[in-house]
């Protein structure tokens, strides 16, 4: 059973590869259509896999508290780890150019995660306040545990079975309903190989032809409810 998931999970990954490419060879004009564009991917079994839908982040952004919903809102516009966020510091995010840079503690390395407009406006907002960090607690340290106030927005929301850690699934998922390759996902989720990354794209209906740069799903909308509704296909450098 456990090689018949691997193998499934192998030609899924391989047909996903070619579909990004021939969306690729259409938007650079070396091809007219996508000859895989119906071929269904191949069923997995046992992978549990939870993305938010539309209605379900406008209820679970309005019932965040004050300090966690600036948390959830980077976490759905960057895919960026629940761990990651909470110790991201200022000297990581360059609001000039627009990009939060993640440091791999064991590693050293960084990779870059672009910052769309939704974000930019929330990060400029609490860039007012002074610290070290971008999300601190009242002691201006990095908050230890956010279970508690997390499963309680998500009770109020009346969302079952999801956890934090799927805000990077319903990050990915729009990312593969875009038509972005799974090297770029893969890339901006941090993930060692294309493998994790394969295991986060959602059951979803056939991607649109897109620009790699096309990114950046923006979700935070509702923060500002003075602001004209912005369409989850509006989307940034």
């Amino acid at each position: 059973l456990a090689l018949e998931r691997l193998v499934q999970g192998r030609v899924n990954i391989e047909l996903s590869c070619l579909r990004a490419m021939f969306n690729k060879a259409i938007l650079w004009s070396k091809a007219v259509q996508n000859p895989v564009r119906h071929v269904k991917m191949l069923s997995e079994k046992n992978r549990r896999l939870r993305y938010l839908k539309e209605d379900e982040i406008e209820r679970l952004i309005a019932n965040c508290p004050d300090y966690l919903r600036p948390i959830v809102v980077i976490a759905l516009n960057t895919g960026m780890r629940k761990g990651e966020i909470l110790n991201l510091k200022w000297e990581d995010v360059d609001l000039g150019t627009r990009i939060i840079y993640v440091v791999n503690t064991k590693t050293n390395e960084k990779r870059e995660i672009p910052v769309n407009t939704v974000l930019y406006a929330m990060l400029v907002d609490l860039r007012t306040k002074s610290g070290a960090y971008v999300f601190p607690n009242d002691a201006g340290e990095p908050y230890v545990d956010i279970r508690k106030g997390f499963r309680t927005a998500i009770k109020k929301s009346h969302i079952r079975n999801f956890r934090f850690h799927d805000l990077r699934h319903t990050f990915a998922s729009q990312l593969v309903m875009k038509g972005v390759d799974l090297k770029t996902i893969q890339e901006l989720l941090g993930h060692k190989s294309i493998e994790m990354t394969i295991e986060v794209r959602t059951p979803f209906t056939e991607p649109q032809t897109s620009s790699s740069r096309e990114i950046m799903p923006e979700y935070g909308h509702y923060l500002d409810t003075r602001a004209q509704r912005t369409s989850i296909q509006e989307f940034v450098v």
